[in-house]
């Protein structure tokens, strides 16, 4: 068995951890969960440190449990939220779980015939027959009012915090999320749960639920919040999340977000979100250290985790997207990316647009008079015979040359160059 607290504890993905645990875990193969919220059809990554544990525990010979909160989903988790979450309705959650497992099943093994597989399960199916007044006296009657009030995500939200204070059904969600815990240990010999520093109230309310009906013993382990060197929320951009879900989050974009990472970041994250060794990982940051301009940390760190996220292909065609603005980019490469990748690599650049029916028109036409990428045909004849004007990539030598449809990408844009960084996006209306 390799170690896995071990394993953790170098990666700095441990916050608290319950006494005895890493003795458990060396005795032999266990099951362990983490708890998702199927708010959206997608995770962002800040799921991923979770999805990162649960991969870390499956490496080290456990059997990992996604449980995706399909009952709990529907109430909310209090837990550091400043006001109540909006309810989801059954086939939403449905929808957002078939989603989410999708995506799981990128990090973790849930096909093969090993022992250790991986298993998604929701808590709805054991929570839509549990009547109130059966979950009243079954599981209600162990854990004390006074137990639950001192858990600090319930007296943040009563000291004054929170503007509307705390529902009952939000009150409620730690023992809906302690009888998890119970119902995965009888039925699925789940010793330990898992989860993000402000889960540790909810999940020790589990292994006391555990304690006190069972009289048996279960194990916490919490992994720190992650932040930003600049102290800004892990994972936001001006625009949001950023979503596993390519649909939300382009593979480019999603690169460029590792990739733009600070260095002392990118030193945290390179061990909490690869699967690099210890020896890999000290060696890139010694590398990185020596030469921190290159930017080779940021590098690979956007090589592992867009990899792992998107796959291969993926990775290369951000990486030729991202050449496009800093590198030598070749028009084949520019045509090859597709609508979305295009328009985020050129964000915020001037568009214009020219009607479809205008085409094959003449560079000095097309840059001067239907679009205004030149103030004048003059200076737009000059800038050709200068050498200073791309379309699409390429040097654009005679001043008589036509543009045709040939040169439409995706069907609908032609990129213009003026210069070596000033550059406008024309758009065929």
């Amino acid at each position: 068995m390799k170690n896995f607290v071990e394993e953790l504890r170098w990666r700095g993905m441990i916050q608290d951890i319950m006494p005895g645990t890493e003795e458990k875990l060396m005795e032999g193969s266990t099951a362990a969960y983490v708890g998702i919220d199927p708010t959206a059809d997608s995770l962002h990554i800040g799921h991923m440190v979770s999805i990162m544990i649960l991969k870390h525990f499956q490496n080290c010979g456990h059997k990992p449990i996604a449980l995706v909160g399909g009952a709990t989903g529907m109430i909310g988790d209090p837990s550091m939220k400043s006001q109540e979450r909006n309810l989801l309705d059954e086939q939403t959650l449905n929808h957002n779980v078939a989603c989410i497992k999708a995506q799981l099943s990128k990090f973790l093994d849930f096909e093969s015939e090993a022992e250790n597989k991986a298993e998604l399960v929701n808590n709805y199916d054991w929570m839509k027959n549990f009547t109130f007044l059966d979950f009243a006296r079954e599981i209600g009657k162990h854990i004390t009012v006074n137990y639950m009030m001192a858990k600090d995500s319930v007296k943040k939200r009563l000291s004054g915090e929170a503007r509307d204070g705390m529902s009952f059904t939000e009150f409620t969600y730690q023992l809906l999320q302690g009888y998890d815990f119970l119902y995965l240990y009888e039925h699925k010999g789940c010793t330990l749960q898992m989860g993000g520093a402000d889960q540790w109230g909810n999940i020790t309310t589990g292994s006391e639920l555990i304690r006190r009906i069972l009289g048996k013993e279960a194990f916490a382990l919490t992994c720190p919040l992650i932040t930003k060197a600049d102290g800004g929320k892990f994972g936001k951009t001006e625009k949001g999340n950023i979503w596993l879900d390519p649909e939300r989050t382009s593979p480019y974009q999603f690169y460029q977000f590792w990739l733009n990472v600070s260095d002392s970041d990118a030193e945290k994250y390179i061990k909490i979100f690869t699967m690099l060794s210890k020896e890999e990982i000290d060696a890139a940051i010694a590398q990185h250290t020596e030469a921190p301009e290159r930017r080779e940390l940021q590098k690979l760190l956007a090589k592992e985790v867009t990899t792992m996220v998107h796959g291969a292909a993926e990775y290369e065609n951000a990486v030729a997207a991202s050449q496009m603005l800093f590198g030598n980019a070749t028009k084949d490469a520019l045509m090859n990316l597709d609508e979305k990748t295009f328009l985020a690599v050129f964000e915020g650049v001037p568009t214009y647009e020219v009607a479809a029916e205008k085409f094959p028109l003449g560079i000095i036409e097309l840059l001067a008079g239907e679009s205004q990428v030149f103030p004048s045909k003059g200076e737009c004849r000059k800038m050709i015979q200068a050498n200073g004007v791309s379309i699409n990539k390429e040097k654009v030598a005679d001043i008589n040359a036509q543009i045709g449809e040939e040169s439409f990408i995706n069907g609908k844009y032609i990129l213009a160059q003026k210069g070596k960084k000033n550059y406008f996006i024309i758009k065929i209306a």
